[in-house]
């Protein structure tokens, strides 16, 4: 009789946005036949993976000082862990990694992780190639398992790939490749697959997320062009209790996605729906393809269709040429929007990109100066927003354990935090929970006033 062998450990350190998180449980579905499982450090791993993200200031230096890090516990193990690259930075930097750390084993472009059984493969017969990085989404969505493994009661669904907007301050074109759409059929299967485990809450993720269009499910019997509300509202019939989508882009809040924020009851009442400038010359410069004008009525129009819905979008300070006056723009649209969260960024050259090259780069002071004022309009805002739901009942997904014995930690509709004490058994549940308490960052939620939602998936 066999003896079955100890399963060898994975350790996924992700770096940036949903889909690298989405990539990341994926690649543990891809490489859970060679019998990886996931274990809680790299220290305790015969794989790491580094799945890196290369839009923020330094990425390339950052992964380079986790590679120093990881070439020394190697070292440790004798040469047996193994170190591999996915992502951005792998894709922008594949060859340029492979020169400086030879400590790493495999380097993967996002497109491409499907591939990490064969290259496993050729990694342990010393034969090939170890750096993959085509631009190949569709045979990579293909070539996924079809089934995946769930740890909890949210999950990512990639819906669309790539980016044809070339903003010019964005290497995500240059990394992620064109716009590309994954089709009906596939995503209505994977959703049903995760309705099947218990999944309460789908998060329809993509680069630009509502420019996914597609051809009607054959299950539908009839033809017809999708756009993301049609798919939202089909998706909605699953029963999954809460269903958001990021990251969208002003030009395709299309009518019909309009319309599903109106009529969808488990449609999240939160859009993340970044802007980054007020300033239509340096959305200009951008080339963002709309104007702070433009913004503002897609904003109140979607206002309209779900008044009780809440706002967060995306800003960088200091593009090159932003005068005070284009600055002060931008303070005076985030006043006018009223956002209950936002993310700020300082502007950094990312290498290859147009604004790279651009005069009158502003000088660091200048950008630390107006990144300050930014940030404590926002979090002002952010702050009216939270003590504005003290009192309210709200309706929060609970998906794991606070600090304290006992307590649970999950967030509400707007993706406020939310925190619950002697609420261990909610875990992994939406229930009622009545708001009395506000921070910045987070709201205090009383059990005594909890109902759970779903009672039947509770029993």
């Amino acid at each position: 009789m066999s003896v079955p062998k100890p399963p060898k450990g994975l350790f996924i350190k992700t770096y940036g946005c949903q889909a690298n998180v989405y990539d990341s449980e994926r690649m543990r579905d891809v490489l859970a036949p060679l019998g990886y499982a996931p274990v809680d450090s790299a220290e305790a791993a015969d794989l790491v993976v580094l799945n890196t993200c290369h839009i923020r200031e330094k990425a390339t230096e950052k992964v380079f000082s986790e590679l120093g890090r990881l070439k020394e516990m190697k070292q440790l193990s004798g040469g047996a862990m193994r170190i591999a690259v996915a992502g951005c930075v792998a894709q922008a930097e594949g060859q340029e990694i492979m020169r400086r750390q030879p400590a790493v084993d495999m380097v993967v472009g996002p497109q491409s992780y499907h591939r990490l059984p064969e290259m496993i493969a050729r990694l342990s017969r010393q034969t090939g190639d170890i750096l993959e990085v085509d631009f190949a989404a569709e045979e990579k969505f293909d070539a996924l398992p079809k089934s995946r493994q769930v740890s909890g009661p949210s999950a990512f669904l990639a819906v669309q790939e790539g980016c044809d907007k070339f903003c010019t301050f964005c290497v995500v074109p240059y990394t992620r490749g064109a716009e590309f759409s994954r089709s009906a059929d596939a995503i209505m299967a994977e959703a049903h697959e995760l309705a099947s485990k218990g999944v309460r809450e789908i998060v329809l993720v993509g680069q630009n997320v509502n420019a996914w269009h597609g051809a009607a499910p054959a299950l539908e019997g009839r033809g017809g062009d999708w756009r993301l509300g049609n798919l939202i509202r089909h998706i909605a019939r699953i029963g999954f209790e809460r269903i958001r989508y990021m990251t969208s882009h002003p030009r395709d809040m299309s009518d019909d996605l309009i319309d599903a924020h109106r009529d969808v009851e488990a449609l999240s009442p939160f859009l993340h729906l970044p802007v980054q400038a007020g300033s239509d010359r340096i959305l200009k410069a951008m080339n963002r393809q709309h104007t702070a004008a433009d913004y503002l009525r897609i904003v109140e129009r979607v206002r309209d269709a779900r008044p009780d819905i809440a706002f967060a979008s995306d800003f960088i300070v200091g593009f090159p040429g932003e005068s005070d006056k284009d600055f002060e723009d931008t303070l005076g649209l985030v006043k006018a929007v009223g956002f209950a969260q936002a993310y700020s960024f300082k502007y950094s050259p990312r290498p290859g990109t147009p604004a790279a090259g651009m005069q009158l780069q502003v000088e660091e002071a200048v950008k630390d100066e107006r990144l300050a004022r930014l940030q404590a309009l926002i979090n002002e805002q952010s702050q009216a927003f939270n003590t504005a739901t003290v009192g309210r009942r709200l309706p929060v997904l609970f998906s794991r354990a606070g600090k304290h014995a006992g307590q649970v930690l999950g967030y509400s509709p707007y993706m406020q935090s939310v925190h619950v004490e002697n609420g261990a058994h909610l875990s992994g549940l939406v229930a009622q929970v009545e708001i009395v308490g506000a921070s910045m960052t987070s709201l205090t939620g009383r059990q005594e006033r909890i109902s759970v939602v779903n009672q039947e998936a509770s029993a």
